[in-house]
């Protein structure tokens, strides 16, 4: 028996890099989710796939490990600095389904960033423990999401 998670987040920032800057750290998968806290593993599958593998959280007796593969597709418009990352889920990788996209639109002085993120991590607790599992679960993806997004913004000289 398993929880069902949904994931469901959205972020909208600006940095101090060039457009083109900010797609190259972007796009360039294991480069990105270098800046991703708690990543235990992030393994090439071929053709744009990667699957992670995160570190498990929880205590001894209870504890999960969310894994995944998304496969990711990118272009970026030099002449009009805009740009898009896009990441599909994979099914019959782990025990999550994960999906979402980066558009970078560059301004004068900044680049504005917009992150977009969906999907279901499947928790194999009892269906009673859903009550708990399932704030808790958003929770620790958003805080982790988060931190990602605090990281990139240092990686990119700053929030404007």
């Amino acid at each position: 028996m398993s929880i069902t998670v949904k994931i469901d987040l959205g972020y909208e920032f600006a940095v101090k890099s060039a457009a083109a800057d900010v797609f190259a750290v972007l796009s360039d998968v294991p480069e990105s989710v270098s800046h991703f806290p708690k990543v235990e593993q992030l393994v090439d599958l071929g053709g744009g796939t990667y699957r992670w593998e995160m570190e498990k959280v929880g205590t001894a007796q209870v504890n999960i490990q969310t894994v995944y593969a998304s496969k990711y597709t990118s272009k970026f418009d030099a002449a009009k600095g805009t740009g898009t990352v896009k990441w599909t889920p994979v099914k019959g990788e782990g025990n999550a389904l994960v999906g979402g996209h980066w558009k970078i639109t560059g301004g004068a002085k900044s680049t504005a960033i917009e992150l977009a993120i969906e999907g279901t991590v499947d928790v194999p607790l009892p269906g009673l423990m859903k009550m708990v599992v399932v704030p808790v679960v958003q929770g620790e993806f958003e805080k982790l999401v988060e931190k990602y997004i605090d990281n990139l913004i240092q990686r990119f000289g700053g929030e404007v």
